[in-house]
């Protein structure tokens, strides 16, 4: 009986590792292109639940869909970096209805800042690039 109960425990266990890591190489995987490992990370915790292409909430992909930003113009990514450092600015991300909801979500006042900084400098890269 006892192995039948470590085998048990040891199943679930790998079971459990296995959907955390899939999970996790889901989400990592699912944002193209460059950008810094801090910025990734405040995206795939606070954002890519709602800004991806896999998301239910339509109007928030419609938004902004960071598994197909890659695909942008410059002109257009340039507008949107513009748009996520203003709806930083003014609050208006997360939204207060989701936050109700999953306050969890909320974003911290030094990953707003990394948030906006990065929007920044990638604008003013693409810009100069032009």
């Amino acid at each position: 009986m006892k192995t039948k109960s470590a085998l048990t425990l040891l199943f679930l266990g790998l079971f459990s590792f296995t959907l955390m890591a899939g999970e996790t190489e889901k989400t990592v995987k699912s944002i193209p292109g460059q950008m810094p490992d801090d910025v990734k990370a405040v995206i795939e915790n606070r954002c890519f639940g709602c800004h991806n292409t896999d998301s239910k909430n339509d109007k928030a992909k419609e938004d902004l869909d960071f598994k197909t930003f890659d695909e942008l113009s410059k002109i257009k990514k340039i507008s949107t970096y513009k748009k996520i450092g203003e709806v930083l600015e003014e609050n208006e991300m997360p939204p207060k209805k989701f936050l109700e909801r999953f306050p969890d979500k909320d974003i911290t006042a030094d990953e707003k800042k990394l948030l906006m900084e990065w929007a920044k400098k990638e604008a003013e890269s693409l810009v100069k690039g032009m």
